[in-house]
């Protein structure tokens, strides 16, 4: 089978880890030894060169990071998502390229994402406009940067590759915080405001867009596509969710809010409190300990960020006053945060 230029076409779910892929060539471009990034990523390179192997979604979100402070890229998500080529997207890509409109084209990507990512789904809202919405399954949200920022590039590059339009958003939005000059690349690029610390990873387009031809259309194709989507999405390994990356995911967005209790989360997962502390145990883990790892791991990120300061930060740790944050720090690292920001800007 072929694609719309006459290339052969991958039927696989191989566009699996696209952006480590992508990451590891830029590496070998910059003449950057790459073994012990993937070594420290609990990968190799025998599994990155092969591209049919999937790579576990915690694995690569390692990489990124490690690839991103040795280019001394912090946007290298957004900057690989700007230039790659769309159709290495295989299979998923395809079912969408001949789709007959852009609405038909986003309802399959909400139902064959995993095929591309097991651990971001997208989900589809039409209230006013069309909200693609990016959750995560299996994987902590708070860990990432690179990855998110990859797909929610990647699908706006899709949408305008398919009608051949200069579409902008009409909003977009991620959880994860970043500030400074280099953000405004973003607003650029999608064509409107983008909000970082947001409660929810969205990105909306208008409701015009919904009837817009996808250039590429070819409802014959599409349904053959079809079966080997359906086919590829019945045979991939279950991506084993664990309950503590639920509840982690729920905290991070309500630590700013001092509202990340016990109840606070179990009403937002839908269970009761005891049911919560039963399955965590399961797991062997507490809501405490859930609470007091994810806050030190967001502080340890926050410090790298010069332009949030150490009351900014208490802040979004969901404490009332520096010291308390700072006494807190303490005792997870027996040094103060200023300490550890010290170290950081000087390379330690």
């Amino acid at each position: 089978m072929r694609d719309f230029n006459g290339n052969p076409l991958a039927t696989s779910p191989s566009a699996m880890g696209i952006i480590t892929r992508l990451a590891f060539e830029r590496l070998k471009e910059q003449g950057v030894e790459v073994d012990a990034l993937l070594r420290n990523s609990g990968l190799t390179q025998q599994q990155v060169e092969d591209p049919s192997y999937r790579l576990a979604v915690k694995d690569q979100i390692r990489f990124l990071e490690l690839a991103a402070i040795s280019l001394k890229d912090e946007y290298l998500g957004f900057h690989l998502a700007k230039t790659f080529d769309v159709r290495m997207g295989g299979l998923f890509y395809y079912v969408l390229a001949s789709s007959e409109t852009l609405n038909e084209a986003l309802h399959r990507a909400a139902r064959f994402s995993a095929i591309v990512n097991e651990g971001i789904k997208l989900n589809l809202r039409e209230r006013g406009h069309i909200a693609i919405d990016l959750t995560y399954a299996g994987v902590p949200r708070h860990s990432d940067l690179h990855q998110i920022e990859f797909s929610m590039v990647a699908i706006m590059r899709i949408c305008r590759h398919l009608t051949g339009l200069q579409l902008r958003a009409s909003r977009v939005s991620f959880t994860h915080r970043r500030s400074g000059p280099g953000v405004t690349q973003f607003k650029t690029f999608f064509g409107s405001e983008v909000v970082f610390g947001a409660v929810v990873d969205e990105l909306a387009l208008p409701t015009a867009v919904k009837e817009m031809a996808v250039i590429s259309a070819d409802p014959y194709l599409n349904t053959m596509l079809m079966r080997y989507c359906e086919q590829a999405l019945a045979n991939r390994s279950t991506n084993q969710r664990t309950f503590e990356s639920s509840v982690e995911n729920a905290i991070a967005v309500l630590l700013p809010h001092g509202q990340a209790r016990a109840g606070q989360i179990a009403r937002k997962l839908g269970v009761s409190r005891r049911t919560l502390a039963r399955r965590l145990s399961s797991e062997g883990v507490t809501f405490a300990g859930v609470l007091q790892h994810l806050k030190l791991g967001l502080a340890k990120r926050h410090l790298a960020d010069d332009t949030l300061s150490i009351s900014e930060i208490a802040w979004l740790l969901g404490y009332q006053d520096v010291s308390a944050f700072t006494n807190a720090f303490k005792r997870w690292t027996g040094r103060p945060p200023r300490a550890m920001r010290k170290e950081v800007d000087q390379g330690l």
